[in-house]
C-alpha cells in the first residue's frame, strides 16, 4: 500500500525517540505502591512488536477490598470531601502542572502500551488531560444547590453532595483522556475512588497516581488497581461499599456492570458504551473535505474509538467522485511506528483486537461487499492493519451492524434525506453521527432526526471539556465532560424547615 511504512521497523526503539523507563508497576492503594495480595503479575505488551514491555501487579478481589476500605475511610473520615472547593481546586491545579512537566514521558507510556501516536499524545492527549483537570478545578468551588419557595409554611433548599466512593473502569483506547474524564470531575465533587485501568494499557494510570500524591491529593482518595476485567473489574462492580460505578467499554460488558450493580447494593451506574456511528454526506458537500472527514472519522486512533464514523452514507449525486477521492487518500495514509512523526496510524492495541478486525474484514468479503482498498496486515511483526474501505455494503451485513473497533469503513449510497435518516437510525447504537452539507435546513433537519448523543456538522471528533459526551440506546447513559460530567458524581439532598409567623410564604 503506497505510503505505508514497514511494520517491522517498529522494533527499532532508538529510531525516533528514547523509550520510557517503566517506573511504576505495583498497585496504588492508600497512597502507597504495593504488591498484590496474591503476588501475581501479568504481562503488558508492546503492540508495535508483540513483545513484553514489563510485568504489572495483578489485582484481584482482595486487593479491591483493600482499595475500597482506603477510599471509604478517606471519604467518611478524611479531609478531601470536607475541604472547601477552592482548596480541592488548588490541589487539582497542582496536579495539572505536574502532568505538564511530565508530558513527554506520559505520552511515551501510552504509545508503547497502547500503540497511540506519540506526536499526537505529546501535543494533544496529555496536555488535554491537564486542561480537563483545570476545567473541573475551576468548578470545584461552584457546586451550589438552590433555595426553594414552597406553597405552605415551609422553606426548603437543596444540597449537592458527593456520591461517595466511586469505581472507575477505564478502557484501553484512550488510557489518559478517558481516565481524566472520570477522575477529574469526581475529584472536584469531593468523591474518593478506585480506578481500574484496562489490562492492555495500565502503565500511565500508575504514573498519574504518583503525580496525584505529589500534588497533595490525600492518601486513599485515588487508588489504582491493575488487573483483569473479569476479576478486578467484577470485584468493583459487585462491591457492597462502592456507591457508584462509571464504566466506558463495550455494550456487552456494560450489561454485566448493570447486572452486578443490581445484584449488589443497587449502586448508581453510568455507561459510555459502543457505537456504529453514521456519517451522512449530501450532494452539496465539498467532496475533498467530505473525504477527509470520512477518513478521519474511521482512521483516527486506528479506528479504536467508540464514536468512529464506521458507516458512511453518501448521496448518489457525488458517490462516484467521493469513492475516487477516498481511494486516493486512503492509499496515502501512512501506517507504521507510532513514534515516527510521519506516521498517521499505529498498531491495534493487542493481538486479540488485531485478529478480530481481520475476521470482520473476511466477513465483509464473504457477505458480498467490495473491498475498495486495504484489508491486509502490514509488516511481519506487531498488530498493524491497512486502512480498509468497503463499498456495496448492505445494512444487514456484519461489517455494517457490529462495532469492529478498527480501521474499517462501510461505504453506502442513498437517494433522499428521508432514506439517509432512516438508514442512519437503523442501528442498536446511538453514540454519535456526522453530517456534511452546505444547507443549513438539511443540517437542522438531520441533526434533530438522528438518535445519538453527539452530532457533528461539517466536522468530526470536535471534542471539548465544555461539551457533554454520551449516548442513548445500547450506547449507554450518563455523560462525561461538561457540567453534566460533574453532576453525575453529586446527589441532590432536599432540606425542609417550617416557617413560623412569616408575613408571607
Amino acid at each position: 500500500m503506497g505510503g505505508q511504512s514497514n511494520g517491522s521497523s517498529t522494533c527499532s526503539e532508538e529510531s525516533f525517540v528514547k523509550m520510557p523507563t517503566i517506573k511504576f508497576t505495583k498497585l496504588f492503594i492508600n497512597g502507597e505502591f504495593i504488591d498484590s495480595v496474591s503476588g501475581k503479575t501479568f504481562e503488558t505488551i508492546d503492540p508495535r512488536t508483540g513483545e513484553v514491555i514489563t510485568r504489572v501487579a495483578e489485582g484481584d478481589k482482595e486487593d479491591v477490598d483493600l482499595a475500597v476500605k482506603a477510599a471509604r475511610a478517606a471519604f467518611d473520615h478524611g479531609p478531601w470531601p470536607r475541604l472547601p472547593g477552592a482548596e480541592r481546586g488548588a490541589i487539582m491545579l497542582k496536579f495539572a502542572d505536574l502532568i505538564d512537566e511530565h508530558t513527554e514521558e506520559l505520552a511515551k507510556l501510552d504509545t508503547v502500551d497502547a500503540g497511540k501516536l506519540f506526536s499526537f499524545g505529546k501535543a494533544v492527549d496529555i496536555p488535554q488531560v491537564a486542561q480537563t483537570l483545570r476545567y473541573y478545578a475551576g468548578a470545584a468551588d461552584k457546586i451550589h444547590g438552590e433555595v426553594l419557595k414552597m406553597s405552605r409554611e415551609l422553606q426548603a433548599y437543596t444540597l449537592l453532595e458527593p456520591v461517595g466512593v466511586v469505581g472507575h473502569i477505564i478502557p484501553w483506547n484512550f488510557p489518559s483522556t478517558l481516565l481524566f474524564a472520570k477522575i477529574a470531575p469526581s475529584l472536584a465533587a469531593g468523591c474518593t475512588m478506585v480506578v481500574k485501568p484496562a489490562e492492555q494499557s495500565p502503565l500511565s494510570a500508575l504514573y498519574y497516581a504518583d503525580l496525584a500524591k505529589l500534588a497533595g491529593v490525600p492518601d486513599g482518595v485515588l487508588n489504582v488497581i491493575t488487573g483483569y476485567g473479569e476479576t478486578a473489574g467484577a470485584a468493583i462492580t459487585h462491591h457492597m461499599d462502592i456507591d457508584k460505578v462509571s464504566f466506558t467499554g463495550s455494550s456487552e460488558v456494560g450489561r454485566e456492570v448493570m447486572q452486578a450493580a443490581a445484584k449488589s447494593n443497587l449502586k448508581e451506574v453510568s455507561l459510555e458504551l459502543g457505537g456504529k456511528s453514521p456519517l451522512l454526506i449530501f450532494d452539496d458537500a465539498d467532496v475533498d473535505m467530505a473525504a477527509d472527514l470520512a477518513l478521519l472519522g474511521i482512521l483516527f486512533n486506528k479506528g479504536e474509538i467508540c464514536m468512529a464514523s464506521s458507516r458512511v452514507f453518501v448521496q448518489e449525486g457525488i458517490y462516484d467522485e467521493l469513492v475516487k477521492k477516498l481511494t486516493e487518500k486512503a492509499k496515502d495514509w501512512v501506517v507504521g511506528d507510532p513514534f515516527d512523526p510521519n506516521v498517521r496510524q499505529g498498531p491495534q492495541v493487542d493481538k486479540t483486537q488485531y485478529e478480530k478486525i481481520l475476521t470482520y474484514i473476511e466477513h465483509g468479503k464473504r457477505q458480498g461487499a467490495t473491498l475498495l482498498t486495504g484489508g491486509k496486515p502490514v509488516g511481519k511483526k506487531g498488530y498493524f492493519i491497512e486502512p480498509t474501505v468497503f463499498t456495496d455494503v448492505k445494512d444487514d451485513m456484519l461489517i455494517a451492524t457490529d462495532e469492529i473497533f478498527g480501521p474499517v469503513m462501510s461505504l453506502m449510497k442513498f437517494k433522499t434525506i428521508e432514506e439517509g435518516i432512516e438508514r442512519a437510525n437503523k442501528t442498536k447504537y446511538g453514540l454519535a453521527a456526522g453530517i456534511v452539507t452546505k444547507n443549513i435546513n438539511v443540517a437542522n433537519t438531520v441533526s434533530r432526526s438522528i438518535r445519538a448523543g453527539t452530532i457533528w456538522i461539517n466536522c468530526y471528533f470536535a471534542f471539548g471539556n465544555d461539551v457533554p459526551v454520551g449516548g442513548c440506546k445500547m450506547s449507554g447513559f450518563g455523560k462525561d465532560f461538561g457540567m453534566q460530567g460533574l453532576h453525575k458524581y453529586l446527589h441532590t439532598k432536599s432540606v425542609v424547615t417550617p416557617i413560623y409567623n412569616s408575613p408571607w410564604l
